[in-house]
């Protein structure tokens, strides 16, 4: 007598193989979420209306326009100086690139925009996302 082909245990086995392929592969090939972490936390009061609140260590400016709160990466795109934050906009004392409150190149060598920050509302006080 001939032997079937495919019993209903090896169909079963191929499946469940095929399964748990299937699930590691899916794991190995999703790209991770990285979860943002505070960079800086500030008190809502310290940040004057319309103006900037500069944390060199951490090469930050955290500025408010309006209602709007955002963050500002003070390192120049040109070669990685520390911009200054003038009540005009931004300086990098190497070089001369300026940019605007919100950080586009207004004047040259820099040729990017400055990197911005996203910044969370925490109850009573600020926080910078990186």
């Amino acid at each position: 007598m001939a032997k079937p082909g495919q019993t209903r245990r090896s169909f079963l086995g191929a499946v469940i193989s095929l399964a748990a392929g299937a699930f590691l592969i899916g794991k190995f090939l999703t790209p991770k979420t990285r979860q943002k972490k505070a960079l800086l936390t500030v008190p809502k009061g310290d940040l004057p209306p319309d103006g900037a609140l500069v944390y060199r260590e951490a090469r930050v400016a955290l500025l408010r326009q309006g209602e709007e709160v955002y963050a500002l990466n003070l390192v120049c795109t040109h070669l990685g100086c520390t911009v200054n934050v003038t009540p005009a906009g931004l300086v990098c004392p190497c070089h001369g690139s300026s940019f605007d409150r919100e950080g586009k190149v207004l004047k040259g060598p820099a040729d990017r925009p400055l990197e911005r920050y996203r910044v969370r509302t925490e109850g009573d006080f600020y926080q910078v996302l990186v």
